[in-house]
């Protein structure tokens, strides 16, 4: 099965879009394809890896036929180097990525109708005791103040809606170990399954909006306006759930936690820039200080959130073949998953040039 890195995580996402087209049929209520910046994930996903494609190719025109022969240029290297079943490995990338995503966002829609939160002064009551008769939040906003330290985490935290999927497409397109791509995709795609999971068996809401007072000196940043705007479609849809509004609201485990951890873990193991290794690691600190900060978790839901974060980079690595083992095994020449190398080796261009300059 796992020959393919790709199997597995098509597998989990045929199995998590089969339940949420179960669920949206015995509820009722229609699959909605909840929009992000540059709108509907069908658009934003095709549209980011155009952009990387353009960017992978465009440069090596340059640098291969210089700025005068860029067009044409542009038309040699995808002759060259780029290959259909390249292509088909970006698409079921995006694809898997897309349809857990979906599935992800419409089965949280549905805890209203099947798990109604429960569990936030259970949490709250932790959090109290685990910082000795305080409160986290409380905490934070006396270390670091509720002026423009809100404002520099508040846009760190909603900018995570951005820069994930850009993150996936940088590596679906420019990497040119397919598997690796696959590694990334299937990681990422298992944090929207496991936070699924996580959302059924401790349904709560969060701080911010079990008890909102706490939070009041700390509005009008991007992360309250969002809290905002997240409050007023899950009314909408709970008032009326055949409204174009999706509900949003879920605080057990962080997904924002648990999907930037993902990514740096992912990058720490793939070994890429030290600079960019450091950078993700500081957006990491600065998303786990908005989580509390703005109370959109609990400590347990950051926590849980690590937690679903390393197993699905784990699972993500066991699944494309890219655990020590087996890369160890694949070096023998006992490979247990197929690593095809779809990009052409530049050496076969120079001798098919060779080839034909004898001819």
């Amino acid at each position: 099965m796992r020959r393919n890195p790709y199997t597995f995580v098509g597998i989990v996402s045929l199995g998590i879009a089969a339940t949420a087209i179960y669920f949206s049929l015995s509820l009722d209520i229609k699959l909605r394809d909840p929009e992000g910046f540059l709108g509907p994930a069908y658009v934003r996903l095709p549209l980011l890896a155009l952009i990387f494609f353009a960017a992978g190719i465009v440069p090596q025109a340059i640098a291969r036929y210089g700025f005068r022969g860029t067009i044409p240029g542009v038309r040699k290297v995808i002759q060259n180097d780029w290959t259909w079943a390249r292509f088909s490995y970006i698409a079921l990338g995006l694809l898997a990525f897309y349809t857990c995503y979906v599935s992800y966002r419409n089965l949280k829609s549905y805890l209203p109708e099947l798990r109604p939160p429960s569990y936030d002064l259970e949490l709250e009551k932790l959090d109290h005791w685990l910082f000795f008769g305080n409160y986290p939040s409380d905490i934070l906003h006396s270390l670091l103040g509720t002026g423009i330290v809100a404002q520099i985490i508040a846009a760190i935290y909603v900018s995570y809606l951005m820069l994930i999927p850009i993150t996936l497409g940088a590596y679906l397109v420019l990497n040119r170990d397919v598997s690796i791509g696959a590694w990334y995709a299937t990681a990422l795609s298992l944090n929207w399954v496991l936070g699924t999971i996580s959302y059924y068996i401790l349904p709560t809401v969060g701080p911010a909006f079990a008890f909102p007072t706490r939070f009041e000196e700390i509005d009008g940043t991007p992360a309250s306006e969002l809290q905002r705007s997240l409050f007023r479609s899950g009314r909408d849809f709970i008032e009326n759930d055949q409204s174009s509004s999706i509900y949003g609201i879920a605080g057990f485990a962080s997904l924002h936690v648990s999907v930037v951890f993902t990514a740096c873990l992912f990058f720490e193991m793939t070994k890429i820039h030290p600079l960019l290794r450091i950078t993700a690691w500081v957006y990491f600190v600065g998303t786990m200080l908005a989580t509390v900060y703005f109370g959109w978790h609990y400590v347990s839901d950051d926590i849980a959130g690590l937690l679903i974060g390393w197993i699905a980079v784990m699972l993500g690595a066991w699944a494309t073949g890219n655990t020590k083992r087996q890369r160890r095994k694949a070096a023998e020449g006992h490979s247990e998953v197929d690593h095809p190398d779809v990009f052409p080796h530049p050496d076969h261009e120079h001798e098919a040039a060779g080839a034909t300059r004898s001819s």
